[in-house]
Formats: structure tokens, sequence, C-alpha cells
């Protein structure tokens, strides 16, 4: 078994409320929920308007696999151009 963990740093411009970053993280939550087949939480920065924490994680029995869709779910992220990627760290055990 190989289990794969993605944290992506988020910045999200212009947001002034917490109403609004909810919507905008829970937007982000639901896309990647249909498009892939991962685990995915708001863990980091929960009390910063412009700044959010996502925590994805996935499993398989194919370390590339792991890797390959992790990397599509920040590509996929990034293309939404509602956020912008500060950082993000993928991590395969």
């Amino acid at each position: 078994m190989v289990v794969g963990v993605c944290s992506i740093d988020l910045h999200l411009p212009g947001n002034d409320s917490l109403k609004g970053k909810r919507h905008v993280i829970r937007r982000i939550k639901e896309r990647v929920k249909n498009h892939f087949n991962v685990s995915i939480a708001e863990v980091e920065d929960l009390d910063r308007l412009q700044r959010a924490g996502l925590g994805v994680a996935v499993v398989s029995n194919d370390a590339s696999h792991v890797h390959s869709t992790l990397s599509k779910v920040v590509n996929f992220i990034e293309h939404m151009y509602v956020a912008e990627i500060l950082d993000y760290r993928i991590e395969v055990w």
C-alpha cells in the first residue's frame, strides 16, 4: 500500500470575509473531489482571511500513480484561477 499526502498553501487575494473564504475553499474542495478520487480538507490557516492550507490524500498500490494524481490535483487547483498557490509539498510513503 502506498499513501500520498500533499500540503497546499493558498493565497486568496482580495478576500475580505470569512464567508468569502469558505465559498472559495468549498468550491475548490467540491471540484477536486468530483474530478479525482482523493480526500481533501482545509487543515491550516483557518482564521486567516486571505490564506488557506489544504491537505490532499490518496492511497494506491502504485507510487507513480499516487505522485501523478497529487501533481494533477495541484495543477487542477492552479488552473481554477480562484486562488494563488504559494507552495505545495508532496510526500509519498
